[in-house]
């Protein structure tokens, strides 16, 4: 049996190229990028390169670029690093309620340790209202933090507009693109963003290296201490295999974004068609045009989402039921509560994330698997009984008032 992979929003799979690509700084080009030595001058010469292409990438300079381990990292990187170097002007910080919880977790942290935090409510599709930011910026605030997508529902937000009230209001602005790079068009020469974390492996790079981009001119504070690297805000010996990896691979993601974006984004549209219209009492998660090209997320009615899950795996396909980071937890999705969503519905969620090696044969073969798995698994549901029941009843109801008696 053939495996179907629909879990790209978790993580993609590696392009050859980019493997390649770091296979010699294994190998050939092992040295220490800080060593004045020939093997340390070949390993900095990589370094530099790979910065310059992750920053060509971004529409940034080489200098505003600190490589980390990843987007959790960035993130943490990002708001404590604002907290510190700002302490003097205030501590009030801005997010909204569906960030990952590398931005939550992270702000929660710091208003423990006494910084003051504003959670911007969203509406039902998980939109946040540039209107609601601009009431909460307060004389104290010193850091916005929003998402560019969002990772489950695939919610693209108004960042733009979001930053361009920063920059107007003096606050800094933070985003989490991770889910953003190399699938919707981003540009650091266009929009006011002060920081933008990523990760490789949401771009088919390697896990263990992301990116930080910082504006020039902007101060951050440093979490870690020892040697200079990475403009001292990030010590340690660099991970030069995986840095060069970043660079392949956001190189090759943000070439011809629109093309390939287009394709995936046929192949959503198809699945989101043939879901609706195959399985009843089922909806559409997140905003229904501005998401991310290969996002499907759905609630189904009366079944558990983790049942769906292990039925589709059986089958061959691997999808989630949201974040691969919360995927061990049995709380409902706190992106679908916030959007308004009752708890029986959100454990009913089921997050499928396209990417550029699937098929419309595999998309079709993904609807069929998961309304037999629906069918079979309501089958035992009373409360599906049930809903099955009123629904008839109105349709009867409905049809006796149409109904008309000729003399």
């Amino acid at each position: 049996m053939e495996r179907i992979y629909l879990d790209h929003g978790a993580t993609t799979p590696p392009h050859a190229e980019v493997v390649e690509a770091m296979l010699p700084y294994y190998r050939q080009y092992f040295g220490n990028p800080s060593s004045v030595h020939s093997f340390g001058r070949e390993a900095r010469r990589a370094l530099d390169e790979s910065r310059e292409k992750t920053a060509l990438a971004l529409g940034a300079a080489p200098e505003e670029i600190i490589f980390t381990s990843g987007g959790t990292e960035a993130n943490n990187l990002a708001i404590q690093g604002v907290i510190e170097s700002l302490s003097h002007k205030g501590s009030h910080m801005i997010t909204s309620a569906v960030e990952h919880h590398a931005v939550l977790d992270t702000m929660n942290k710091m208003s423990q340790k006494g910084c003051s935090l504003t959670v911007l409510p969203v509406d039902r599709c998980g939109m946040v209202d540039p209107h609601e930011l601009k009431k909460a910026i307060r004389d104290d605030s010193v850091l916005v933090s929003i998402m560019t997508a969002n990772n489950e529902i695939g919610t693209i937000q108004p960042v733009m507009e979001l930053a361009a009230i920063c920059r107007e209001k003096g606050v800094l602005f933070h985003t989490d693109a991770v889910q953003a790079i190399g699938n919707i068009p981003l540009n650091l020469k266009e929009v006011p963003i002060d920081f933008l974390s990523l990760s490789a492996h949401k771009l088919y790079g390697p896990k263990g290296i992301g990116a930080l981009f910082i504006r020039k001119g902007t101060k951050l504070g440093k979490l870690m201490f020892g040697g200079g690297q990475e403009r001292k805000l990030r010590p340690g010996t660099e991970n030069l295999p995986a840095i060069v990896g970043l660079a392949k691979a956001i190189e090759m993601a943000t070439a011809d974004i629109p093309g390939k974006s287009k394709a995936v984004a046929a192949l959503r549209d198809r699945m989101i068609e043939k879901l609706l219209e195959k399985i009843d009492a089922i909806q559409l998660n997140g905003h229904p045009e501005h998401r991310l090209p290969g996002n499907v997320n759905i609630s189904v009615k009366f079944v558990e989402g983790e049942s769906l899950l292990l039925d589709l795996d059986l089958k061959g396909v691997a999808a989630s039921s949201g974040s691969a980071c919360t995927s061990g937890s049995l709380e409902a999705s706190h992106v679908l509560m916030a959007c308004g969503m009752d708890q029986q519905t959100a454990h009913g969620s089921l997050r499928l994330t396209l990417g550029h090696g699937n098929t419309a044969e595999e998309v079709d073969y993904t609807v069929a698997t998961l309304k037999d798995s629906v069918e079979r698994l309501r089958g035992m549901s009373s409360l599906y009984r049930d809903y099955r029941r009123q629904v008839e009843k109105k349709r009867n109801i409905g049809e006796e008032k149409t109904c008309t008696t000729k003399k």
